[in-house]
């Protein structure tokens, strides 16, 4: 996705594998765009987002799947990466995933007193997005 014999695909790639924070644009049924901050898996390919069944990020992908997402430029307004993708409600991960995402948000669990069991209960329903297109700079 990211050219990574560049220096800005590099950087894209490294902060989309280490943030924590990743925002999801989903779009509703008045054509209002919705913002979300998500806890995010990336693995080079595409992207794993937990929700609540009860989201409107959820009733949102039901109606129009096109997203966007992006990371929190820098101070200064730089290192920017955005992407555009489509996102897929599956039932279930592929195998290893959901692990990997439990695995990269542990100290974030334990710091909103939860457990990964209790997490995986309330956030049950996996999201994969795949990229169109992605720019970064």
């Amino acid at each position: 996705m990211f050219d990574l014999d560049t220096a800005a695909g590099v950087r894209a790639d490294h902060r989309l594998r280490t943030e924590q924070i990743l925002w999801l644009v989903t779009v509703r049924a008045d054509g209002q765009p919705q913002a979300s901050p998500v806890w995010f898996l990336w693995d080079g390919q595409a992207f794993l987002v937990f929700s609540q069944p009860s989201a409107q990020k959820l009733r949102n992908l039901a109606a129009n799947p096109r997203v966007a997402v992006h990371l929190d430029s820098d101070r200064a307004g730089g290192d920017v990466v955005t992407i555009d993708g489509t996102a897929t409600v599956e039932p279930e991960p592929k195998a290893g995933r959901r692990e990997a995402y439990l695995a990269k948000y542990r100290q974030g669990i334990d710091a909103i007193g939860s457990t990964p069991e209790q997490l995986a209960k309330d956030y049950s329903v996996a999201i994969t997005i795949r990229p169109d297109r992605a720019r970064a700079w």
